[in-house]
């Protein structure tokens, strides 16, 4: 009957001191890589009490629970590495030397992201030129696929793998899929073109083209990404643009240089009525509007005659784009009801039809045709 362990037994009894030490050793390692945890989480909470009221730990709340994993990550190795110079064995060395180089890689992919919005709210917002905020854009979305793309290969180098085989097949599968994917590399591209040229920015208030009949024609900007754009109009609803349709299009943006814009607003008035009155009404009631700007005010100007008005044009600067077609309704419905309390007539096209009556004329018979032709010819 073969003994579970015979081997194990009697390699054992040959050199038991040496089977004692090494249990030892794995002990001590186990202990000590307990003890190092203990004192790390120990001394991060101190740390958080310590520093919890400064302003980059309150707006960087990722950076304690990172230098945890880290200080978890590096008694693991020492753990890890303790053991493997125990056992002795290459490939198993190997292995674990790939598996600490790809949660290294994740330790500094979580650092950088963490760094990124605190120097895109200290560095990007405090200077005038528009190339910091471009990088740290481009950070934010090529950074982790940067680190993770090292740490695979640094790891398949240190399992002794030969990475050019993976490069040549990754430039034949990279043509493949350029040819299979030309529009989704085409959006990409120009996501990334819209990050660098910034025609339009999150929050700017754009012209949609693209818009559902009988919706709203423009909206918000909410999302810039590598692929599309995602505006929401003032109906709450969400279009998607692909970013070659975008990049190909004229895009009207009411807010990129400012929050103020000019509205134009045609009203006709008849040819009878007072011009310079009902401009002086027409100033007014832009004026009783909040966000209608004083400086520069309100102006009517007279754009044509008509063929039966005189059409005005009334421009008024506002201070919130977002306001412009309330400010359009608003200066409508007003003007009307002043034009009628001052009885300013507002015309519309009129037309006179004359309708005529001729006399009905009896028909002539042959006969008669014939009897006047015969006296016509004696």
């Amino acid at each position: 009957m073969e003994i579970p362990f015979e081997e194990t037994y009697n390699r054992f009894m040959v050199d038991p001191e040496r089977f004692v030490m090494g249990t030892l050793h794995v002990l001590g390692i186990f202990i000590a890589g307990a003890v190092a945890w203990w004192l790390i989480n120990l001394i991060i909470r101190r740390m958080e009490k310590r520093f919890e009221d400064r302003p980059f730990f309150q707006k960087s709340e990722r950076v304690f629970p990172l230098i945890r994993r880290a200080g978890h990550y590096t008694v693991f190795l020492f753990v890890g590495l303790s053991l493997i110079n125990l056992i002795h064995s290459q490939i198993m060395n190997r292995v674990f030397g790939a598996f600490m180089i790809m949660l290294l890689t994740s330790i500094a992919s979580g650092i950088v992201n963490s760094l990124i919005p605190y120097l895109e709210r200290n560095l990007a917002g405090k200077t005038d030129t528009h190339m910091d905020a471009v990088i740290i854009d481009l950070s934010k979305k090529f950074a982790g696929i940067a680190i993770y793309v090292a740490g695979a290969i640094m790891a398949m180098d240190r399992l002794g793998l030969n990475i050019m085989p993976f490069v040549a097949g990754a430039g034949v599968a990279g043509v493949a899929i350029g040819f299979a994917a030309k529009d989704t590399l085409s959006n990409l591209i120009s996501g990334i073109l819209l990050i660098i040229d910034r025609p339009l920015k999150m929050g700017d208030r754009i012209e949609v083209w693209s818009a559902p009949r009988n919706s709203a024609t423009w909206g918000d900007v909410v999302d810039i990404g590598l692929r599309a754009t995602k505006i929401k109009t003032t109906d709450n609803i969400v279009i998607v643009i692909p970013n070659n349709v975008l990049m190909n299009r004229d895009i009207i943006n009411y807010t990129a240089i400012s929050e103020e814009i000019r509205v134009r607003i045609p009203i006709g008035i008849s040819y009878e009525a007072d011009t310079k009155k009902a401009k002086d009404l027409i100033v007014q009631v832009s004026l009783e509007l909040d966000w209608v700007l004083k400086d520069p005010g309100p102006k009517v100007v007279v754009k044509k005659f008509g063929e039966s008005s005189v059409d005005l044009e009334t421009r008024v600067w506002i201070s919130n784009p977002r306001k412009r077609m309330d400010t359009i309704s608003y200066i409508t419905d007003r003007v009307k009801e002043a034009f009628d309390k001052e009885n300013i007539e507002i015309p519309y096209p009129k037309r006179d039809i004359t309708i005529k009556r001729e006399l009905a004329v009896a028909p002539v018979s042959v006969a008669e045709k014939a009897q006047v032709k015969k006296g016509l010819t004696s």
